[in-house]
């Protein structure tokens, strides 16, 4: 799967980029036919909830999939919007 990651705002530094790819790669494995796949990394301002965000966009076959968290770290940051895509996932199978 082809995944780019996109880091607004600042540099992303290697060992995030290796976490990002291992853990989105991982959907591969949830669906066939995945064409790709865009992460983008952002600092905000506001602080309340958490500064860090990750936006997460799966191409499949007909649909986009699309995921959007904040957090304290971008590591927390993919992992929920890692799993809010499996659950998107599986009601795409259903259908």
């Amino acid at each position: 799967m082809n995944i780019q990651i996109q880091s607004v705002k600042f540099d992303a530094d290697q060992k995030l980029i290796d976490f990002v790819q291992h853990k989105v790669g991982k959907l591969d494995r949830k669906v066939d036919n995945t064409t790709g796949a865009e992460v983008t990394l952002k600092l905000d301002k506001d602080d309340t909830a958490g500064n860090k965000v990750v936006m997460l966009r799966l191409a499949v076959p007909g649909h986009e999939l699309v995921a959007e968290r904040r957090s304290k770290s971008f590591e927390e940051s993919v992992d929920l919007c890692v799993d809010a895509i499996k659950r998107q996932i599986e009601r795409y199978k259903e259908k």
